[in-house]
């Protein structure tokens, strides 16, 4: 794993055994993944903040619902914008891709520029970020489950249903982990 980027843009899901306050059920995508570390954003802690208050151009471009979501622990004085984005389409200034189906958008590009060549966009306040290494060993402790992720993981307008419906549907084992009761004494 150490070295190359394959995680980028796949899901970690926490593991019921990942009880940490910070990281319990939530569902990741991980924008960057190398040798020097990895950096994502949580997708599944929508605030209390609507877009309008932080960055009022944005609010009636992002997806429902127009909140910023807690994207992790990380640096959040900032925000950043993820979008999903047509497959083999030229992008414009300010959208970089970062996989075939995932970009990130300049917040201080004009919204009217890059909206109509992206499938949707949500804001992220702070980020979650791993120094070298440490995401693998933290996945070789069972704490993240590592799964492939839909351009609807990103856009979702019930996030708080995010961490169940990606386990749900892996079928096997993982379905049956998707039913698992909050606490995980009672399981």
């Amino acid at each position: 794993m150490p070295g190359d980027s394959h995680l980028r843009g796949r899901l970690l899901v926490a593991t019921p055994s990942l009880r940490e306050p910070t990281f319990h059920r939530t569902v990741i995508l991980l924008l960057d993944h190398g040798v020097d570390g990895a950096v994502g954003v949580v997708l599944n802690r929508p605030s209390s903040v609507d877009v309008d208050v932080v960055l009022p151009a944005w609010h009636a471009q992002v997806s429902d619902p127009p909140l910023i979501f807690h994207g992790g622990p990380v640096g959040l004085d900032g925000a950043m914008g993820v979008a999903t984005i047509p497959r083999g389409r030229d992008l414009p200034t300010g959208v970089d891709r970062i996989t075939d189906d995932f970009a990130l958008v300049d917040l201080d590009a004009e919204p009217t520029a890059v909206v109509p060549h992206v499938r949707g966009v949500r804001v992220f306040a702070g980020y979650a970020g791993w120094g070298g290494g440490q995401l693998e060993a933290e996945i070789g402790e069972r704490s993240w489950f590592v799964l492939d992720a839909l351009p609807d993981d990103v856009l979702t307008s019930t996030p708080l249903h995010l961490w169940r419906r990606v386990l749900r549907r892996q079928g096997g084992d993982l379905a049956i982990v998707s039913t698992y009761a909050e606490d995980a004494s009672l399981n």
